[in-house]
């Protein structure tokens, strides 16, 4: 069961839905989102140098897991610890000898020898606003913010993949669906480093990519006059300011981007996702995250270095296991069905899969029936783009109270995403106001997953 946009389900303790989060589309036919977000696929200057970084990996779907899932009754169970611990699911073996997983998620474990399980990621950011921005930027706030906070310190993974590497025949580099997480941003980077978000439905019959195909009733002939009424108006801009060096005049390079976008049969194509056969939709599931993910490969496919797939409703302070029951199997499955599929189009080995959320949760189970947040530990899970697969990574205590064995951390986790994409951690960004900053504090990225 996927839950609509309105569920509770979908919104943290703090009540903030996925609508909730800045929505950075493409904005109207000759509107600047569509410019600003065409943007990125220009690299922007002021890099500080960098060494060069073997690319395990051309692409990265990450799968945000938004307000922390439970490592208990995920990736790392614990079917010794007291039944206020364990909780209500048992174990099940996986494919790979030795690593076992609960029990509610058997499409996963029947591809563990493509999974790379980190058991051991740890940090001090227990809220969501903190955590989020940990996990998803690899820099800790610089001050204290709350749990609801929506916090942008630092570039987000996506926005420095997107400032990077670019993409290529005019797509934006960065997607964020269905909408953006809450540190997901370009921070420093500048909006054209935003991710370009995709709020509507792919598992509607009618949808379709907004503000990337001519709009209702503008028909081929219209368009083109228009086309030819504003490169008049810009010939008499550049006649009356070129002189002057009309900043201005310098988005007509992106606009012109924005027009082969939307005249582009290839870039069309790589949206349009009615042309895939009706059986590898069903094997995605005909739910929305299930159809978001088949629209993720579809991406990647076309040459998107990253996209983030989010998926809400994950901060359990109650019910957590009757909320499992109907959440995680759709989920999972389509989260098998992507790896298989992209395994299928010889994609997988330049393709990283990543499933994470801003932290674990609580090893005792609450009065409500659920468990609350928890940085001590927590569960990331590794598939493609160079990954060994079959693996696992570290380890909690007997109880699931701590990672204890080959201790991580997000900048470690950061790293690792930089540097399979071929970028160096180590290097400098420079803010618009010349200010030098880290990309990543610690540039150690984890071995094990680098193959």
């Amino acid at each position: 069961m996927i839950h609509s946009p309105t569920s509770r389900s979908n919104k943290n303790c703090e009540g903030f839905s996925r609508r909730d989060c800045l929505q950075l589309g493409l904005g109207g036919l000759l509107g600047g989102g569509l410019v600003g977000a065409l943007q990125a696929t220009t690299l922007a200057s002021g890099s500080g140098e960098s060494t060069p970084v073997r690319r395990q990996a051309d692409s990265c779907i990450l799968i945000w897991m938004d307000g922390g899932p439970s490592h208990y009754e995920t990736f790392d169970p614990k079917p010794e610890a007291p039944a206020e611990i364990r909780g209500e699911f048992g174990t099940i073996e996986t494919k790979t000898p030795g690593m076992r997983f609960s029990e509610i998620l058997p499409n996963l474990a029947n591809i563990s020898d493509s999974l790379a399980i980190v058991r051991s990621i740890r940090h001090d950011q227990g809220n969501h606003g903190a955590g989020n921005h940990y996990m998803m930027t690899g820099a800790p706030p610089r001050i204290p913010v709350g749990c609801g906070a929506f916090v942008s310190f630092h570039p987000s993974l996506g926005s420095v993949v997107s400032h990077q590497l670019g993409a290529p025949h005019g797509i934006p580099a960065y997607f964020s669906i269905p909408n953006m997480s809450r540190s997901g941003g370009p921070n420093f980077l500048g909006s054209r480093f935003a991710p370009f978000v995709v709020p509507d439905d792919p598992n509607s019959q009618s949808f379709r990519v907004r503000d990337v195909t001519l709009p209702s009733g503008l028909g081929d002939q219209r368009f083109s006059q228009r086309q030819l009424i504003r490169q008049q108006i810009d010939q008499m801009l550049r006649i009356n300011h070129e002189a002057a060096g009309d900043p201005t005049l310098a988005a007509d390079e992106f606009f012109q981007q924005g027009l082969q976008l939307i005249s582009s049969s290839e870039a069309q194509a790589a949206f349009d996702i009615h042309r895939e056969p009706e059986s590898i939709r069903d094997k995605y599931g005909r739910n929305s995250f299930g159809q978001r993910a088949l629209l993720a490969r579809r991406l990647v496919s076309a040459g998107v270095p990253f996209v983030t797939l989010y998926h809400g409703g994950w901060d359990h302070h109650s019910d957590i296991f009757s909320s499992f029951k109907t959440k995680v199997p759709p989920f999972e499955a389509t989260i098998a069905a992507l790896i298989e599929d992209l395994k299928e189009q010889g994609m997988l080995e330049r393709t990283m899969v990543i499933a994470l959320g801003e932290f674990g949760r609580t090893p005792k189970v609450n009065s409500r029936g659920g468990r609350d947040h928890w940085s001590n530990a927590m569960s990331v899970m590794f598939a493609g783009g160079g990954t060994p697969g079959g693996q696992v990574i570290g380890a909690t205590d007997r109880q699931g109270y701590a990672a204890t064995e080959r201790i991580l951390s997000p900048e470690n986790f950061v790293s690792t995403v930089y540097r399979k994409l071929g970028i160096d951690p180590e290097q400098i960004l420079y803010t618009p106001q010349g200010r030098p900053t880290h990309l990543v504090s610690d540039e150690t990225a984890i071995a094990e997953l680098m193959g």
